[in-house]
């Protein structure tokens, strides 16, 4: 059996994507796969001058629009300004670890970053979506512990990890419901995660887990990673698959359909935290 890689992805002209937080890492080199294979792409990002001047020079076509997911009013923003049909959504940007900080919104900057803002992106979108929505997991989604009193770290102590995990759990959970809901109303249109296992970038590099880049038989390069957010966003998987590298327990290796972890199949959870989730970031709907 071959290795899938980049170079299968089916032809793509016609097609658009929006990838966010694609101005480096896996989102850029995902964005720059998806153009090679004929899609349009855009690019929401936080910083659109670095992204134009890194996507300059690449073949295909590109769009820079600015949007930082850990902002509501840039969400917004982004969202009421698309117009047409948006064939695939991927919720890439992300951050881990980090010191903890309040967004312009007043909402923990990690969890509004990796789950909360894409919650809201998605659902404002959602109309526009032909095909899927690829929500970026990790496989730590597996330890994560999600308290529905405060999503938002406001009385607990927090902990940059335990924020990571917890955030990358409600990704997992959010992709359940949001299938579940598109299934009950007859939607073609699917919900998918994606895992790059322990992909080698700059996510980590501030933090103490960072250590594991160091070890690369146990990680992806970057070029590898990425291959989960394609496949994910162009083979024709099932709602709510999780894809992920093939080998030593998700951390590395090619793209292949995997099982999320027992806590992101809880149903019961993943109905709670989307109305929880919805009181948190607001009206979901334009």
């Amino acid at each position: 059996m071959t290795s899938w890689t980049a170079k299968d992805l089916p032809d793509l002209t016609g097609r658009t994507v929006v990838i966010t937080g694609a101005g480096r890492g896996l989102g850029l080199i995902a964005a720059r796969e998806f153009a090679r294979a004929g899609a349009r792409v855009v690019l929401g990002v936080r910083d659109t001058g670095k992204a134009r001047d890194a996507v300059a020079g690449l073949p295909g076509t590109f769009e820079v629009r600015p949007l930082d997911v850990a902002d509501l009013t840039s969400v917004r923003a982004f969202a009421d300004a698309w117009s047409g049909d948006l064939d695939i959504l991927i919720n890439n940007a992300g951050v881990m670890d980090i010191p903890a900080a309040r967004t312009a919104d007043g909402l923990d900057v990690q969890t509004t970053t990796n789950y909360s803002g894409p919650f809201l992106l998605t659902n404002l979108l959602l109309e526009h979506i032909t095909d899927r929505v690829v929500h970026v997991t990790s496989q730590l989604h597996r330890q994560g512990k999600i308290d529905l009193n405060d999503l938002d770290w406001r009385t607990r102590k927090y902990n940059g990890m335990g924020a990571y995990e917890a955030s990358k759990l409600a990704v997992v959970l959010f992709s359940l419901e949001l299938q579940r809901r598109l299934t009950a109303t007859g939607s073609p249109v699917r919900s998918v995660l994606a895992s790059p296992g322990i992909a080698r970038t700059s996510l980590a590099a501030h933090s103490r887990s960072n250590v594991i880049n160091r070890f690369t038989f146990l990680t992806n390069d970057a070029e590898r990673g990425a291959l989960s957010l394609l496949y994910a966003a162009t083979q024709d998987l099932p709602g709510n698959s999780y894809v992920g590298p093939d080998c030593l327990g998700g951390l590395r290796g090619d793209p292949a359909v995997r099982q999320q972890g027992k806590a992101g199949l809880d149903e019961a959870m993943a109905g709670r935290l989307w109305d929880a989730t919805a009181d948190l970031v607001g009206a979901v709907t334009r």
